[in-house]
């Protein structure tokens, strides 16, 4: 009669048989998962798949919408001082105009202040328009250019980016009055602003706050960098006082009559 070590001996062995047995199907049904997929395995795979493409396509085109997805620290001060200058100037013009909304309600002297705003509004029309000189700070801009390189393009874009800045009043060469209609073209190799040739060195006066108008033309991929690329340079003094005395006529309507 066996003793009762023999006994678990056997079973032990036994065990280890199963366990070994077990252990080895194990490794084999996961060989024959791999080398023969099963249609689930494989359509879980496909889907797999194309969420993977789908996500990283997500994330690749997100990065090249995001146009400060790149920019540089320094770049990214810039924007943000430029906007901080132009909410400040919006809620001072805010301000200013429930101001008058008050004035205007109050019924004091109502119409003495309706005259005022008109005039004050009149004075503004004026200025954008380029009927009337202007002065206030603002910068000088002088672009060298030797190559000749510097394009419409370039010069509409410089424009472009001193708006966006909050520039109200622009001049080239103390001669051209920069007004929403104006246009830039190339003419024998020589630049053109409303049918006037632009000589060089261009210099380009712009009334607005300082800083931020210097901030737009200094930023990655401006007005400064442009020209540099093109062999020229620029040189931005940002002024107390800039007077802008180019004006324009105001063109007769062919067709627009008031309604």
């Amino acid at each position: 009669m066996p003793d009762e070590s023999d006994v678990e001996a056997r079973h032990a062995a036994d065990d280890g048989s199963v366990a070994g047995e077990s252990h080895g199907r194990s490794l084999r049904d996961l060989v024959r998962a791999l080398t023969r997929p099963s249609a689930s395995q494989i359509l879980l795979a496909a889907v797999l798949l194309v969420f993977g493409v789908g996500v990283g396509t997500q994330l690749t085109t997100k990065a090249a919408d995001d146009p400060y997805a790149t920019a540089r620290r320094a770049d990214l001060i810039q924007l943000l001082d430029t906007a901080n200058a132009e909410t400040s100037r919006l809620e001072t013009e805010i301000e200013a105009l429930k101001a008058t909304r008050d004035k205007l309600q109050s019924g004091v002297d109502s119409a003495k202040v309706a005259q005022t705003e008109a005039q004050n509004r009149l004075d503004n029309l004026a200025i954008l328009n380029g009927t009337v000189p202007a002065t206030g700070p603002g910068i000088r801009v002088v672009i060298y250019d030797p190559s000749q390189k510097v394009t419409a393009s370039t010069l509409l874009d410089a424009i472009e980016e001193f708006r966006d800045a909050g520039a109200e009043v622009i001049e080239i060469n103390d001669s051209i009055r920069v007004v929403a209609s104006t246009w830039f073209g190339g003419a024998n190799g020589a630049l053109v602003a409303d049918n006037a040739a632009i000589s060089l060195p261009l210099v380009i006066d712009v009334i607005g706050e300082g800083h931020a108008l210097e901030e737009a033309a200094r930023f990655r991929g401006g007005l400064v960098s442009q020209v540099q690329q093109f062999g020229g340079t620029v040189t931005i003094t940002q002024e107390s006082t800039v007077s802008i005395t180019a004006v324009r006529a105001l063109p007769q309507n062919r067709y627009a009559r008031p309604a």
